[in-house]
């Protein structure tokens, strides 16, 4: 490849350079993509990751992953300035807008910030056959990022519950990191 002068001293690209989207980029097809293909999309990566680096280490990919988008989404898409009611509200609107999911918090506990989630019609796994093991660390690092970027303390997320493993919804646990 020819050098191109117009790319000397490009700056590193980052999510957000990515997420600049043009009003015209899709104008015939939109900007929806069905489940399935996020799925392929997801689901090669995983094993692309497993192959060459193992599976530990293919998780902490898509946990660390899930956290920037997650804090990306919380920076672009929601008010951190709104009340903890407020904000839970606004999140669950978004979450069904984007179709990622319904969600709906199952306890809070003011003293410590642990928080219990559960998202229903998850993108990640919803209909997925039981594979016999959680596969939503991707959405584990998104809810941490979100929270993280919501509440200004470290949130750690684990999954406990998924469809995956025979449950009818994925149950988050998230806590702060101390």
């Amino acid at each position: 490849m020819e050098d191109n002068i117009f790319l000397r001293n490009k700056k590193e690209l980052s999510l957000t350079d990515y997420m600049k989207a043009q009003k015209n980029g899709r104008e015939n097809l939109g900007t929806e993509l069905p489940v399935a293909v996020y799925r392929l999309l997801e689901y090669s990566l995983r094993e692309e990751l497993t192959s060459r680096f193992g599976k530990e280490v293919q998780i902490d990919i898509f946990r660390e992953a899930g956290y920037r988008a997650g804090t990306y989404f919380a920076e672009k898409y929601l008010d951190s300035s709104l009340t903890l009611s407020d904000f839970t509200a606004q999140l669950q609107n978004r979450l069904e807008e984007f179709k990622i999911g319904v969600l709906r918090i199952e306890k809070f506990d003011e003293e410590t910030g642990k928080i219990v989630l559960t998202v229903s019609e998850d993108a990640d796994c919803s209909g997925l056959p039981l594979l016999g093991e959680a596969v939503c660390n991707y959405d584990e690092g998104f809810f941490a990022g979100i929270l993280t970027s919501y509440t200004g303390k470290s949130y750690n997320a684990t999954e406990v519950n998924c469809w995956a493993t025979g449950d009818r919804v994925c149950r988050f646990q998230a806590d702060i990191v101390e």
